[in-house]
């Protein structure tokens, strides 16, 4: 069974391997999307293939719209090359269910797979014809973060954003200088309006895709590129609009046993492929289960029924509501705690860690136990039921191949408001902290990670993260084994708001954070006591 439009009429086949078919005629679809697109997307990674191919997919299968999605891949343009054209621009979205099950099945909403090459005629003409089309309702964004940066630490230009300003729209390398140049293309035709959303994992992202929009509209408009009245027309929300968004589903690198599973069922030519950009991606996408996708619904020219999908849509106040509680309280402060923790006791895999009787009971004390008294509570999903879902769901399931030492990547950058919120939150309700046990023992945790050494007493590799230079000259002088070396080295790092969002001691848990550290330093087994001690 091959995975193309052709491959796909030996119906039989794909049913008797238990791979779900589309229900309506993909190349009818694709046809009716090229030649009136009302959806496109940047970046044509798996998130995108598997989550948001999903959404136009259910759509199309339940009638609530005729079209599909245009897709532009504006960094590695391998992906078109190796993973759409030679399979029709199908996908074969997998499931992975915590018994050890999979739900299989293929999207066909995916209608035309676009490079963003200003240099290349065919594609970047193609881009423009589909720009200046007055229906054309919305264009999304999965290109991460980092994606929208402009400039460097020191407030410069990258050399490749100068050059997109230096050079113009015609000759546009960027996602986001590519982006400006398509909008400009619209607003020479007819200047209708569109909705422009940007899909991306981080926080205020419509303000971030914004922001960057405007900047390279605004770089152009000094050299003479384009007119005031673009700014202008991308500065007036009911003509150009950037929604905010909250998303969440995991969708890890192609699984090995996913692979197997496929070509064992008949299904040929899975093997995953690495771009010359060190992409790793194969025809198939597996994810968890749950997912989330909060829209605020702001569409100057209207919008597929994405609530008929599942999609929450909602205001701009409600988005930030659902991304605080996720990332102060129901998911990422979670995350954190096992990571470090995972580190120092071993582990290499999340799932596993939830079979740890102490780190099971840390994480339920750290989100419906300590986080629910001052989780920011969104009205349209339940903290409770998002926190327990996490708990007893997501974690767990052992086909996700989550490692504790990817998520404590970066984590200087991420306690402030992954347990900074709520202490802070605390404060403001009780006057201090003193209440919370398992949030001083998640930092005291992440505090003993940073000597390098695990709960047996061997060295281990930190993960990357940009204060480890700075935090572990702070902790010269510390040995595991040896108690008395602690002489206050924790000090400046818990009293630094800089880390935490506040002063750990002005909250009245800095010296509970000392005490627990130093008990975990006492010797090989120490960290595993100390889980036993504060949490029974």
């Amino acid at each position: 069974m091959k995975l193309t439009i052709e491959g796909l009429k030996d119906r039989q086949a794909w049913e008797a391997a238990g791979i779900g078919l589309p229900s309506y005629d993909v190349e009818k679809v694709a046809a009716d999307t090229k030649a009136a697109p009302v959806w496109v997307h940047f970046g044509a990674g798996n998130i995108f293939r598997i989550f948001i191919g999903g959404l136009a997919d259910t759509l199309i299968a339940a009638g609530e719209s005729d079209k599909g999605i245009t897709c532009v891949e504006t960094f590695d343009f391998d992906v078109v090359d190796k993973i759409y054209d030679p399979y029709d621009n199908l996908v074969l979205a997998v499931t992975l269910k915590a018994d050890g099950s999979t739900d299989k099945k293929v999207i066909g909403s995916l209608t035309e797979a676009i490079k963003a090459q200003s240099g290349v005629a065919s594609q970047w003409d193609r881009l423009k014809e589909i720009f200046v089309n007055p229906g054309l309702q919305m264009i999304s964004f999965t290109i991460t973060e980092k994606g929208y940066a402009l400039k460097g630490a020191d407030g410069s230009f990258f050399p490749f954003i100068q050059a997109d300003i230096d050079n113009g729209p015609d000759k546009a390398g960027s996602a986001m200088a590519v982006v400006c140049a398509l909008l400009y293309e619209r607003y020479k035709a007819n200047k209708a309006p569109l909705a422009v959303v940007s899909m991306d994992n981080c926080s205020h992202n419509g303000e971030k895709l914004q922001n960057s929009i405007i900047t390279m509209a605004q770089e152009w408009n000094k050299k003479g590129f384009v007119e005031d009245g673009f700014v202008a027309y991308l500065s007036d929300e009911s003509q150009v609009s950037f929604p905010w968004s909250m998303i969440d589903k995991i969708t890890p690198r192609p699984a090995d046993s996913v692979c197997a599973e496929l070509e064992k069922a008949g299904v040929e030519d899975m093997a995953p492929v690495i771009t010359s950009k060190k992409t790793y991606i194969a025809p198939f996408v597996n994810a968890e289960g749950p997912q989330y996708l909060v829209i605020e619904d702001k569409f100057p020219n209207g919008r597929p029924a994405l609530e008929k999908a599942g999609v929450y849509m909602t205001d701009r106040d409600t988005v930030n509501k659902v991304e605080r509680m996720k990332v102060t309280t129901c998911l990422n402060p979670l995350h954190t705690a096992l990571a470090v923790y995972g580190c120092v006791l071993g582990y290499d895999l999340i799932a596993n860690e939830m079979k740890d009787e102490q780190l099971n009971k840390l994480v339920h004390q750290i989100g419906p136990v300590e986080g629910m008294p001052v989780v920011t509570d969104p009205g349209i999903l339940s903290p409770a039921d998002f926190v327990n879902e996490v708990i007893n769901v997501r974690i767990p399931n052992p086909f996700m191949p989550d490692t504790p030492q990817r998520i404590a990547t970066d984590t200087s950058q991420k306690v402030g408001i992954r347990y900074g919120e709520t202490i802070k939150s605390y404060v403001e309700k009780y006057g201090d902290a003193k209440k919370l046990t398992a949030i001083p023992l998640a930092i005291a945790g992440w505090c003993r990670y940073l000597l390098a050494v695990d709960d047996a007493g061997n060295a281990f590799e930190l993960s990357p993260d940009p204060m480890i230079p700075e935090l572990t000259k702070k902790l010269e002088g510390i040995q595991v084994g040896k108690p008395e070396t602690y002489t206050g080295q924790l000090k400046p790092i818990l009293s630094n708001a800089n880390i935490f969002g506040i002063n750990l001691y002005d909250a009245g848990i800095g010296e509970r954070i000392e005490d627990m550290f130093v008990e975990e330093i006492a010797g090989p087994g120490a960290v595993r006591e100390v889980l036993k001690k504060y949490l029974g």
